[in-house]
């Protein structure tokens, strides 16, 4: 006789706590008393003794009688129990979806609240003091969050729509924090600004700068904050330089063999006289050269600005670019503007690092401009090591060479003629070759020939940033890359913006 596992327990709690001689020895049923039939006569009748274990020759045994009725028993028993946990699955779940459904109505709206601080935060026209009491409330609103409800144990466990409404909330309020945190700071900042703000000359604004700063203007580079610190007693310790890449590190080290091998530089770092006197001649005559261009040499800031255009030039848009540009797969005439503009703002901060630094501070330079795997400015997907140029292109070996070659030269000219005699080298070179760059003195009147150009263009299925023409003077005037690669390019394709070979 087969006996179920839901009726085992059912029948052990029936079995006397101490069985007869008659009970054991499978005289008597152990659990009726009565004694069972011959086993020879009725091996398979109801009488028939059922051995209940612990072996199938020893122990106690039971008639069919007894075991069948204590088996529907304990059928009658389990589905009464599956009921009863059927209606409390039910009552628990009524109870438990309208809990999570307010819960998950909170999260939604909480998260709804900091997306929309973020937005009015980021918002010029919002006060700022709205600004911090927005933020003071959202945060109020973030703490009263209550616990999240347990899922009762008949709903089961983890439940992933609540899980991942909270990392939505979360998001959202790190969004937000940080909006706010970027806006206080440079409102705090700009109130504190004196009527002729000593700032600006740091942040090298424009002449008609108007005081007010935000993340877009203000560049500390990647250690000031380290050294921020230290003036408040922190000492975090700041992180390792990137290591060179192994192309770029290995042109370093061929161009310090060439460097041995021609002697150019004694023990103590400085130029000898030889290389000096080879190297007198780059600068005769850059003055002359600026001054026919309409380069105001004895204007620093405009001297260093075109510094920065003529090394982006030299090293960067000029030989083996051009062939890249030319492929079928090359970046686009937007590509190539947007990523110039972005490594004339690296060129002049290396530059002017150099003056203080040396020209080993040109080496922040090299390392972006010869850098095969980054993606370009103004939101391209260009990438040289994955775009024209694979990885065994002997034009993009080259490029790099030049890139080193040419910003090692510049640092050459600076030891040996000075800070000042490098940046004359370079101005030239860009007035000579890009005189209406970014960066440029002509590049005012290049954005009013654009802006002109644009109001008399049929905008219709222009780009998107393209639609506001006093936002796009600013955008030009500022930061071209700001646009986008795809609103420079249609630019370019209507004739409004220069060609690279023009511009960059």
């Amino acid at each position: 006789m087969h006996i179920p596992a839901y009726a085992r327990a059912t029948i052990r709690a029936a079995l006397p706590t101490l069985p007869t001689s008659r009970q054991v020895g499978a005289v008597d049923c152990c659990l009726c008393d009565e004694p069972f039939g011959d086993r020879a006569a009725v091996p398979l009748g109801d009488r028939a003794a059922v051995p209940l274990g612990p072996t199938p020759e020893s122990g106690l045994f039971g008639c069919r009688d007894c075991l069948t009725r204590l088996v529907a028993r304990a059928r009658r028993a389990r589905d009464a129990d599956r009921l009863r946990d059927a209606e409390r699955a039910r009552d628990e779940a009524a109870e438990w979806e309208p809990a999570r459904a307010r819960h998950l109505a909170r999260l939604d709206r909480v998260r709804e609240a900091a997306e929309a601080v973020a937005e009015l935060a980021r918002d010029e026209a919002t006060d700022a003091r709205r600004v911090a009491w927005l933020l003071v409330s959202l945060e109020s609103a973030y703490t009263w969050l209550p616990e999240a409800p347990e899922p009762p144990s008949s709903v089961g466990g983890e439940d992933a729509e609540l899980r991942d409404a909270v990392f939505r909330l979360d998001l959202a309020m790190i969004a937000a924090r940080e909006a706010v945190a970027e806006r206080l700071a440079y409102h705090v900042i700009n109130e504190a600004m004196p009527d002729e703000p000593e700032m600006c000359e740091e942040l090298e604004c424009p002449e008609d700068c108007t005081g007010r700063h935000d993340s877009s203007h203000i560049d500390c580079g990647p250690d000031a904050v380290f050294d921020d610190l230290a003036e408040h007693g922190v000492a975090v310790e700041k992180p390792e330089p990137e290591p060179l890449g192994p192309a770029l590190r290995a042109l370093v080290e061929r161009v310090a063999a060439r460097r041995g091998a021609e002697g150019g530089s004694g023990d103590d770092g400085e130029p000898g006289v030889e290389a000096e006197g080879r190297l007198a001649h780059v600068v005769e005559g850059a003055e002359f050269v600026l001054d026919h261009f309409g380069v105001p040499v004895d204007d620093p800031e405009v001297l260093l600005s075109a510094a920065a255009v003529g090394l982006v030039h030299d090293a960067w848009r000029e030989g083996p670019l051009d062939e890249i540009h030319a492929r079928e797969d090359g970046p686009g005439d937007g590509d190539i503007l947007a990523q110039s503009v972005d490594l004339y703002r690296r060129a002049r901060t290396a530059l002017l690092a150099a003056r203080d630094d040396g020209p080993e501070a040109l080496a922040a330079f090299v390392a972006v401009a010869s850098d095969v795997r980054l993606r370009w400015a103004g939101g391209s997907g260009f990438m040289l090591r994955h775009g024209a140029a694979g990885p065994d292109d002997e034009t993009l070996a080259e490029f790099v060479r030049q890139v080193d070659q040419r910003v090692w030269f510049t640092g050459e000219v600076m030891r040996a003629q000075g800070w000042r005699g490098a940046l004359l080298h370079r101005a030239a070179s860009a007035a000579f070759k890009a005189p209406a760059h970014f960066g440029m003195p002509a590049w005012p009147s290049v954005v009013d020939a654009v802006v002109a150009g644009l109001a008399a263009t049929d905008r219709s299925g222009a780009p998107e940033a393209l639609a506001d023409p006093a936002a796009v003077e600013a955008a030009l005037r500022e930061a071209p890359d700001r646009l986008g690669v795809e609103a420079l390019d249609w630019l370019v394709r209507r004739g409004l913006l220069g060609a690279p070979e023009v511009l960059a």
